[in-house]
């Protein structure tokens, strides 16, 4: 079954205005049908192959003689070199848009290499996996769709090949990860340590990220550390949520939350059968790793988009999420109920009530928990009970 996605309106509209478009996003992410189907009379070349990735990167003048404009190039950062002429193509027709897509899974690598030579030349989209909403939109959207959604992942080809072991899958993608994209993007003298880490980090998604303890239960360093996880965070694995900065009550955390990007490698990597997921002592985090998912999902088309944050201080006070737009703060919290009590909100309230009596420019908006309620309504003191249909509504 194919999932049509919602970026294909957005990805047409850049490409209108641009001479190049980048989209990044993890391996299996999507990106490739994305853009053949949104772009159909676009050549496609995958520099996945080792042969036509040294042509790009040696040869560049012949690769693009093979392969002229319009074109998709997929898994571009195999070939930097590849850049500089790109950018003296797109230069010859400035006011052609929509010449080059440009697809890559490393995606620091990337921002480096077209900041050097793509500058005011093209436009950064990042995708992720299947939306739920995509999902629901195909399947009846109840508890049983989420538990599946949950311990399955949102992986496009799990949910175009439902006969697919997810299990199997994770296993494999696990181990092209190690293989491509780690030896590439570090130096990792022992794959079986970095992989210890990996599920070490999994144990952790939707908490503090901190180095020194990851390095003491690893046996490393803690530059080693930083560097394993700025690898995990450029191949679009994990994705790190700053604290709240600005200090308008008692003293704030300034380590980052980490979280994983897909569910369903979180549980394989935590070891979680479909069956125990209701029964994991995990579920409160996989939910919370689920919905900052969505939400950056959401987000990512709006017309103005939030900047997120989460909130912390050292009276260990937390919201699991911060949502500034135009000087205005909005707080979500998370909890895997139907029917969240009113002392799930009372954190939120506090922290709202005490921005009111600072002179910090900001002011607070609206409260939010997001659960397992079939619709939203408003609670006790204003906030509303959200499910996840409603939180696209909620953000617009």
């Amino acid at each position: 079954m194919h999932y049509e996605r919602k970026f294909n309106q957005q990805l047409l509209q850049l490409s209108k205005s641009h001479p190049a478009l980048v989209l990044t996003g993890a391996r299996q992410s999507g990106k490739t049908t994305l853009l053949q189907r949104v772009f159909p009379n676009h050549q496609y070349v995958s520099l996945d192959l080792p042969s036509v990735a040294e042509l790009a990167e040696r040869n560049p003048e012949t690769f693009f003689l093979q392969h002229a404009p319009p074109l998709i190039v997929d898994e571009v950062q195999y070939a930097p070199g590849l850049f500089r002429h790109l950018k003296q193509l797109i230069d010859k027709d400035r006011l052609t848009s929509g010449q080059f897509m440009l697809t890559g899974s490393q995606k620091f690598n990337l921002m480096k290499n077209v900041s050097e030579s793509l500058a005011g030349r093209c436009v950064w989209v990042e995708l992720e996996n299947l939306p739920y909403e995509e999902i629901a939109a195909h399947n009846k959207p109840d508890t049983d769709l989420l538990l599946r959604v949950l311990a399955r992942g949102q992986f496009p080809e799990l949910w175009r090949v439902p006969d697919i072991s997810a299990n199997d899958y994770y296993r494999s993608y696990l181990a092209t990860y190690l293989e491509r994209d780690v030896r590439q993007l570090i130096n990792v003298t022992s794959l079986r340590d970095y992989e210890r880490f990996i599920r070490l980090l999994a144990v952790r998604s939707g908490q503090g990220f901190n180095r020194s303890e990851l390095a003491r239960e690893t046996g490393v360093s803690v530059k080693t550390i930083s560097d394993w996880a700025s690898a995990l965070e450029a191949s679009n694995q994990i994705v790190f949520l700053e604290p709240w900065y600005h200090n308008f009550s008692k003293r704030i955390v300034k380590n980052p939350k980490i979280y994983f990007c897909d569910t369903g490698f979180l549980c394989y990597l935590l070891n979680i059968h479909p069956s125990q997921l209701l029964a994991s002592p995990f579920l409160g985090s996989l939910w919370e790793t689920f919905v900052f998912a969505e939400l950056r999902k959401i987000n990512r088309t709006l017309a103005e988009p939030y900047q997120l944050w989460f909130y912390r201080d050292q009276r260990a006070r937390e919201i699991d999420f911060v949502l500034e737009r135009g000087g205005v703060l909005s707080f979500l919290e998370c909890k895997w109920t139907e029917r969240p009590r009113e002392e799930d909100t009372l954190t939120m309230h506090k922290i709202a009530e005490e921005l009111k009596e600072s002179s910090t420019p900001f002011r607070p908006g609206w409260m939010g928990v997001v659960c397992r309620t079939a619709n939203a309504y408003p609670m006790q003191a204003g906030e509303r009970a959200l499910a996840l249909s409603d939180l696209r509504q909620q953000l617009e």
